[in-house]
């Protein structure tokens, strides 16, 4: 048998593994103990992988909570390809006081089940079934796992928060596609607080779905799942952020999955044989715009919605976002969809533009709307700030040493 090929160094925090089962983590835990991860090998560069190992915990959440740091100044990222981040001045003060890394899993006893008749036709994909819950119709914001609220619009006459929870439980699995910025992560996790999430790119293997083989402080070696085999195991949706920048035939473990035989085998661990439980479902993320997103006809054939997801100005006005920033939105978004321009900005530059403003004044910030935007299109926004805001804008830059 092939001994496995020991992975590379973890970072240099050194926790001790509690007893017992992992507890669910609260709000914003994990990203506090990513924080700490990163503090305490400042100035390394340390890809969502290599905390993983660290924590024993998904790279997929560990890249989320990455994300959120980067996001908030309190990281920055180090590089692109692979994607790595490493800490800052303020990052320390967001790091939790201890790390509490998940221990391996064990796996559940299988309780044996009668036989049942072959199913005649391919079971619904994405849904273990029967639905665990009926969806009720909310008729307010929806907190998010983060604590924020998701304000839901309606798809099909009912609030898109409802109707994703009835797709998961009639087995319908569902894409979600449309420029980045637009909610489609805030919508899955406002549906699915439960989730588990794997963030797609360019460099996602099949162990960021399965699991890999990662070294315990005693010296072993032992096979540590992920979110893709505990979505199925615990019952609960997993969440492809970014699928289409996934290769295809990483994408494909989670195939078998999704069909009527709602199975996989881990050849990494031995033809280990995994099962998907009642509630389990998929949903994925796409951005058609975005440099080598491809959406496949295999992975496009496995999800029966496709659900376009766009900015929605209305929400940017009641959020009190600059009426003139989303007006400026909202004329380079027609002005796109007639294919002047390939972007507009979307409620999260518009969120940004107004956290901008709030520090540097609203001019300063429009400039910054210019500087965003890409290259070819730089021109035509330029101008439709300057008609908008009644002034010429620059892109923010460095001025004369003071």
């Amino acid at each position: 048998m092939t001994t496995p090929t020991p992975p590379a160094p973890a970072p240099t925090t050194t926790p001790t593994t509690p007893a017992g089962a992992p507890k669910r983590l609260g709000n914003g835990e994990l990203r506090a103990m990513v924080a700490k991860v990163l503090a305490d090998n400042a100035g390394t560069e340390l890809t969502p992988r290599n905390i993983a190992h660290t924590l024993n915990r998904s790279s997929g959440a560990v890249g989320n909570a990455c994300k959120v740091l980067a996001d908030r100044g309190e990281a920055e990222v180090a590089s692109t390809a692979p994607l790595a981040h490493r800490a800052t001045a303020t990052t320390a003060s967001a790091a939790a006081s201890t790390i509490t890394p998940a221990p391996p899993r064990t796996p559940r006893p299988k309780t044996p089940t009668p036989p049942t008749a072959a199913p005649t036709g391919p079971a619904p994909s994405g849904t273990g079934g029967t639905p665990t819950r009926p969806a009720r119709v909310v008729t307010g914001p929806v907190k998010r796992p983060n604590g924020m609220d998701y304000h839901p619009r309606m798809l099909a006459g009912m609030p898109d928060v409802t109707a994703l929870q009835r797709f998961r439980d009639a087995g319908v699995a569902a894409l979600l596609y449309g420029p980045p910025g637009t909610g489609k992560t805030s919508v899955v996790e406002a549906a699915f607080p439960d989730l588990l999430t794997v963030q797609g790119d360019g460099d996602t293997t099949v162990a960021d779905f399965v699991g890999e083989y990662t070294q315990t402080d005693d010296g072993r070696y032992v096979f540590v799942h992920g979110p893709l085999v505990r979505a199925m195991r615990e019952g609960v949706p997993l969440f492809i952020d970014d699928a289409t920048l996934i290769p295809p035939t990483v994408l494909a473990v989670v195939y078998p999955a999704m069909d009527g035989r709602r199975q996989i085998v881990i050849k990494a661990n031995g033809g280990e044989v995994v099962n998907a439980a009642p509630g389990f479902y998929v949903v994925a993320g796409h951005n058609p715009g975005v440099h080598g997103a491809i959406l496949t006809d295999a992975l496009s054939s496995r999800f029966s919605a496709q659900i376009h997801v766009v900015t929605d100005y209305d929400l940017a006005t009641q959020l009190k976002i600059d009426k003139r920033a989303v007006k400026v939105a909202r004329n380079l978004a027609t002005r796109q969809a007639n294919g002047e321009i390939g972007w507009a900005p979307q409620l999260r530059e518009l969120i940004a533009f107004q956290k901008i403003a709030g520090v540097v004044g609203a001019e300063a910030a429009a400039g910054n709307l210019v500087g965003i935007a890409p290259e070819e299109d730089r021109e035509i926004v330029a101008a439709t700030v300057k008609a908008v805001f009644g002034t010429t804008v620059a892109p923010l830059a460095l001025g004369a040493r003071i």
